[in-house]
Parts: C-alpha cells; sequence; structure tokens
C-alpha cells in the first residue's frame, strides 16, 4: 500500500470510528445488531488496515443508516504530490 493510500484511508477510517462510536457505541453491539459487516471488517476500516472494495463501503453506508456521501462529508481526496 502506498503512503498516500495509507493516510487517505487513516482519514476514513477515523471518520467513520467516530460516527460510530456517535451512533452505535462499541464495535462489537454495532457489528451484531446492525450490521452485515463482522466486527473485524469494521475495525480494519477503521484501523487503515484495509483497501477494502466498493460493496463494502455501500454496506457500510446502509448498516449506519447512512447515504454513501454523508460517510466522506468533509474528506479530502487529494493526493500529495
Amino acid at each position: 500500500m502506498q503512503e498516500e493510500d495509507k493516510v487517505l484511508l487513516t482519514q476514513f477510517g477515523d471518520r467513520i470510528k467516530k460516527i460510530r462510536q456517535a451512533k452505535f457505541n462499541s464495535l462489537n453491539n454495532f457489528a451484531m445488531d446492525y450490521s452485515i459487516l463482522s466486527s473485524a471488517t469494521v475495525s480494519r476500516i477503521e484501523n487503515a488496515k484495509s483497501d477494502f472494495k466498493f460493496s463494502t463501503f455501500i454496506k457500510l453506508a446502509n448498516a449506519m443508516n447512512l447515504e454513501p456521501a454523508e460517510l466522506l462529508e468533509g474528506f479530502s481526496f487529494k493526493y500529495n504530490e
């Protein structure tokens, strides 16, 4: 994984974790009660350990009861040059 990818995935993971904690409390409760994703998958996303598929992004948005665009609000899409 390139360093620029790691930076973007870390920013996205931080955002997902913040939303998840505000809406659902613990990771295990979220994965068990609201998600079609495992707690391990969500943890890898939150900790920038996974460059995940688009379908996983859509599943995550659905599990959080959000539109996919809401997960990207305020997110920077620029690579460092």
